[in-house]
């Protein structure tokens, strides 16, 4: 060669040289090979690969995002490997080829390779086949979740091993943090599920529909609940209620009123005397206690219909469509529970006719807002009740439900439970 040397232009090194081509003194080619260094080019790639990383919570979804981010870029080709508990088994779940025609016989070759054998405190590089290996232990909080590996034809540059330690360090934080939020959305499932009834009764006489939609995050517990249960002989009784905020603090109120209605109910206490002894239940949590919203009655059937005994401790107040379509307020509103230590709760006694319909909903409905106006503005939601004359407890209860969902263009920031009682 003529000359060689070695060209730095921002952030790029470039090994050159200059040769003569055989057989002429006149043409000149040139070589040269071009090597990146981790400037602000590598940095935005990290950068971008932190952001889909951080884009999901699904884990299933995390080692396919990885796959996608090192391929082509640092390799030919990508596998990671997961175990589902730490004792586990390291077992391949995800695995992307550059080439989609070659991945069935990767994962054939792959299935001979013991990943259990790979270093998993440090990345280390071996050959399968054609390719040269780079293994990556995912390591997150000092505890391994698994094995990224990365193959390609010719040899890993230290540039390119330091870019998928940094990319596997990333990726495991990426994969703690969505099986952390997984497991606490599966416990808050779990535990909603335990506030809601585990059966519905028959009622004699009753037809009857529920909505219940918690709002916000999938990891949130809501604070609405309802409940309808046998309480005696010939007697049934009811619940909704709303309790302030949501999440675990949420939930033990709502926890501790539903049993104590269940327990008091079957003690033979009346709904207003059970409605005193919650309130004094709630204010010895302390600061525990959250505020409470409840309305609770009993059902009797009778000849004509049914016999109703409701109290409504400041919840929104239930409605009566009549068969002719007439709606009315048939509740007098009280005190709201977990606020005063003397509190007296009185009874309202209503009758339903057969064909008579009793809603009752939570503020999820009621204050459901589009701009600065609210649903049950002028007498929103009786003006919506009225047109469910002849319908099914469970049609009303789904009329209702698509009335507040279309009353405003964004989702409800609000819990919603809805309550229908239809006189048969």
């Amino acid at each position: 060669m003529e000359e060689w040397g070695i060209t730095f232009a921002g952030d790029s090194r470039v090994h050159w040289a200059r040769l003569t081509l055989p057989g002429s003194q006149d043409q000149v080619g040139s070589e040269w090979l071009e090597h990146t260094s981790r400037g602000p080019h590598w940095l935005g790639f990290l950068a971008d690969a932190s952001d889909l990383l951080a884009g999901t919570l699904d884990p299933d979804m995390v080692p396919a995002i990885i796959a996608q981010i090192v391929v082509p870029r640092l390799s030919s080709w990508c596998g990671v490997y997961t175990a589902d508990s730490a004792s586990g088994p390291l077992r391949l779940v995800y695995l992307w080829h550059a080439d989609e025609a070659r991945i069935d016989g990767l994962r054939e070759q792959l299935a001979e390779m013991d990943v259990s054998a790979v270093g998993t405190r440090a990345a280390s590089t071996f050959h399968l086949a054609d390719s040269q290996v780079l293994a990556v232990p995912l390591t997150a909080r000092g505890r391994g979740l698994g094995v990224m590996c990365l193959g390609r034809p010719d040899r890993f540059t230290d540039e390119v091993i330091q870019l998928a330690e940094d990319i596997g360090r990333r990726a495991a934080l990426a994969t703690d943090n969505a099986r952390v939020y997984a497991q606490q959305a599966a416990a808050n499932r779990a535990l909603q599920r335990s506030l809601l009834p585990p059966s519905e009764p028959e009622v004699p006489g009753l037809d009857y529909g529920v909505v219940y939609e918690p709002a916000g995050e999938v990891n949130e517990v809501g604070g609405d609940f309802y409940d309808l249960f046998k309480a005696g002989d010939d007697c049934w009784r009811f619940a909704i209620g709303d309790v302030c905020g949501t999440g675990p603090e949420a939930a033990a109120v709502t926890g501790l009123a539903r049993h104590t209605l269940r327990l008091l109910a079957r003690e033979g206490y009346g709904v207003a005397a059970v409605l005193g002894r919650l309130n004094q239940a709630i204010l010895e949590e302390g600061e525990r206690a959250r505020f409470l919203t409840l309305l609770h009655g009993d059902i009797t059937p009778v000849e004509s219909g049914l016999e109703v005994r409701l109290v409504s401790a400041g919840h929104p107040e239930a409605l009566r469509l009549k068969a002719n379509g007439v709606v009315e307020a048939v509740t007098s509103p009280q005190s709201l529970l977990g606020v005063f230590q003397e509190v007296v709760f009185e009874a309202d006694t209503i009758h339903l006719d057969h064909g008579d319909v009793l809603l009752a909903v939570t503020d999820g409905v009621t204050e459901r807002r589009s701009g600065g106006r609210l649903l049950d503005d002028d007498g929103g939601l009786a003006k919506m009740l009225a047109e469910c004359a002849g319908l099914s407890a469970r049609a009303v209860a789904e009329r209702i439900r698509r009335g507040a969902a279309d009353f405003a263009v964004e989702p409800s920031a609000d819990d919603l439970a809805i309550l229908v009682l239809r006189a048969r």
